[in-house]
């Protein structure tokens, strides 16, 4: 090859590699890509071809070089150069106000500290070393003096840039950061393992620590790390901004991903208003946290306040309430839902968990506790995550006890006796008794009077109960054959609650068809499904005289959600029931059959988000009588996204898409505007 044509492959090979890692940087730290995937693999293609014909042109920081050397025997050691320092703990308010006190004292100042704040990550501490631009070395945090070499694995996490970008960079540059692994991708990860048979990782953290430190960096490219910078080490020839804020904002701009829940806040107060949001919007985020990290923002303010023994006077971790308590199952029990499914539920000694006392925790079904070879007698680790229900994450088997005992699930009911059958997927057990099994009845009734099916206000959980238990009520249609004498004789009831609730009955009766269709508690037949079929076939008998083919023609069902259907309508009970239901003077308006007038909003999808001035239920039915399909996430397919006060994540990714924002004002006028046509 001429030199001409040397010159053309070397100069090719540069723009490669620049390309490919201007997009790496928009693709993994913006979260913002600019170009189809299928054009980002055409070029690596290239890169990869152009470097097998000449392996000269191969760089250490080419993206062709993430993974390639052999598995290492052992992790060489470490010295930090600046130390990776703890931080002090701070588990109450008060103990924020403390910090703040001292700093303020410390600084001989009484106006309000300008802090930087930010999540406190639940990962594994990183040190970047990157010398001219170039990656270096990655060492982990060990004992804060010495770690581990790491390097061959952090280059495959595609976070981490293996050269940094633009050209103010330090000539020497040590960046502080925590490796996690996404929920997402730990989901992903133990979904894999079970397919395979094997043992999943108990929770992202090990799956990051353990993901890390493979000897095998090849184990670790197939792994779904990520990575946040939050700090600096050594740093030579270019001095930092003024404040924290600012200079972990430069790292940006080098190519490198930092928490976009840093802020700045001033005061106590401000930090408290920061940790209340954070808190109420962890379980939206794809990564775990355990609290948040307040630093004082001005770097001359913290080298005037230094350090003390292993951490810095200018920072303090707020932490959140534990979501992970270890404990001793006590029994099993089995519960009977709505649906007739049999849910497993452990029995615990009481625990606290995220500052909630926690007895029960749900173990979802047989499979389940086989996968995770839970026993009776068991020491078990549960969490409780926001308000979702407490479950049971894994044993500790170390601790099992050698009377532990097996559990199998019943082939009988255990509230009716009847017996008990499997769903198509062979996991979820179901009783067969129906309407006729006491549990299935009174969920049944408790569902069907429900705010979004009947909304009959007054008939709660409590009073449903005590009309089951007595005897009074035995299927929904009963309900409306109560009499104000009956009511007001009832526990906690008098003539004023009574009489209440028969003209609750009364109101109920009239409703409309898909909160009918919603409120019989078909299997998988939710709001949605309920208004496509209404809206499809226009009567409840058209709906019932259906086979599965003319219900599959419905948007919204599935041959699953059709068969469901079609078995509903030839239970011979079922039909009874509804056509007392029906005598006892429930009706609806006649649906208008859907046209492209009648539903200007067909094929729109929405998403509400925040705290709005009516109830969602509200909206969505609106926005569904229209057309319109209200969804829960935000995504490219959006095309408009309602947002109330205090909207979080979700207003966030619209606004990074670039999707239409509308408040409640906006929504108003698209419904009125919609409606009119």
């Amino acid at each position: 090859m001429s030199d001409r044509d040397d010159d053309k492959a070397q100069a090719r090979a540069a723009w490669l590699r620049d390309e490919i890692n201007r997009h790496n940087y928009h693709y993994y730290v913006l979260d913002d890509p600019i170009i189809p995937d299928s054009e980002y693999d055409r070029l690596l293609h290239e890169l990869q071809t152009l470097e097998a014909e000449h392996p000269e042109l191969i760089t250490p920081d080419s993206p062709t070089q993430r993974v390639g050397a052999s598995p290492l025997e052992a992790f060489e050691e470490v010295r930090h150069r600046v130390p990776m320092l703890s931080l002090e703990n701070a588990f109450s308010d008060e103990e924020v106000v403390d910090f703040d006190r001292r700093v303020r004292e410390r600084l001989e100042v009484e106006q309000e500290i300008v802090y930087a704040a930010e999540p406190k990550m639940d990962g594994l501490a990183i040190s970047l070393r990157y010398v001219k631009g170039l990656l270096v070395q990655a060492a982990t945090r060990g004992d804060g003096t010495r770690g581990e070499d790491v390097t061959q694995n952090v280059r495959t996490i595609q976070s981490v840039p293996l050269r940094l970008l633009a050209d103010d960079w330090p000539e020497i540059l040590e960046v502080r950061g925590e490796i996690y692994m996404p929920r997402s991708g730990f989901e992903r990860l133990n979904l894999q393992a079970r397919k395979r048979g094997e043992k999943g990782f108990a929770n992202p953290r090990n799956a990051a620590a353990g993901s890390l430190r493979q000897l095998d960096h090849r184990v670790t490219a197939r792994r779904p790390l990520a990575m946040f910078c939050y700090g600096f080490g050594e740093l030579s020839g270019v001095d930092l901004a003024p404040s924290y804020s600012e200079s972990i904002h430069r790292l940006s701009r080098w190519g490198l991903r930092v928490s976009p829940e840093l802020k700045t806040v001033n005061g106590v107060d401000g930090c408290f208003d920061y940790h209340r949001r954070l808190a109420g919007r962890r379980e939206n985020l794809d990564y775990d946290i355990d609290g948040v990290v307040f630093k004082v923002d001005s770097l001359e303010q913290q080298r005037v306040l230094g350090f003390v023994s292993r951490a810095p006077r200018w920072a303090v971790a707020r932490k959140f309430p534990a979501q992970e308590e270890m404990t001793r199952l006590l029994a099993i029990d089995v519960q009977v839902g709505r649906t007739g499914a049999l849910t497993p539920v452990a029995r615990l000694e009481p625990v606290t968990v995220a500052g909630v006392t926690v007895t029960n925790a749900t173990l979802h079904n047989a499979e389940e506790i086989q996968r995770k070879d839970i026993r009776i007698g068991d020491w078990v680790i549960v969490r409780r995550a926001g308000d979702v229900i407490p479950q049971v994450v894994r044993v500790v088997p170390e601790r099992r006890p050698p009377d532990a005992r097996v559990f199998r699930m019943p082939d009988k009911c255990p509230v009716c006796g009847s017996e008990v059958i499997k769903d198509a997927d062979g996991v979820v057990l179901r009783c067969s008794g129906g309407l006729y099994c006491p549990a299935q009845r009174r969920e049944a009734i408790k569902h069907f009077a429900s705010r979004r099916a009947m909304d009959i206000e007054g008939l709660g959980n409590k009073l449903v109960e005590q009309l089951v238990e007595q005897q009074l009520v035995s299927s929904p249609a009963d309900i409306y054959q109560l009499d104000r004498e009956t009511l007001a004789g009832l526990e906690r009831m008098g003539e004023k609650s009574a009489r209440n609730l028969i003209q609750a009955l009364e109101r109920s009766k009239s409703t409309t068809l898909a909160r009918f269709l919603f409120a019989l508690g078909i299997r998988e037949v939710g709001e949605a499904t309920a208004h496509a079929l209404a809206a499809h076939f226009g009567s409840l008998e058209a709906i019932r005289q259906a086979d599965v083919e003319a219900l599959q023609a419905v948007s919204d069902v599935g041959p699953v959600v059709a068969e469901h259907l079609v078995t509903f309508f030839r239970q011979p009970h079922n039909l009874e029931v509804i056509e007392k239901l029906l005598a006892a003077g429930i009706h609806w308006p006649a649906v208008e059959r859907p046209t492209a007038e009648r539903q200007p909003l067909k094929g729109k999808s929405f998403v509400l988000t925040g705290t709005l001035s009516r109830p969602r239920s509200q909206i969505k039915e609106a926005l569904q009588v229209l057309g319109a399909k209200v969804t829960g996430s935000v995504s490219s397919k959006t095309d408009y996204v309602v947002a109330g006060s205090d909207a979080g994540s979700k207003l966030e990714k619209a606004e990074r898409l670039g999707l239409e924002i509308l408040g409640e004002a906006g929504l108003d006028r698209l419904l009125g505007t919609a409606g009119e046509r």
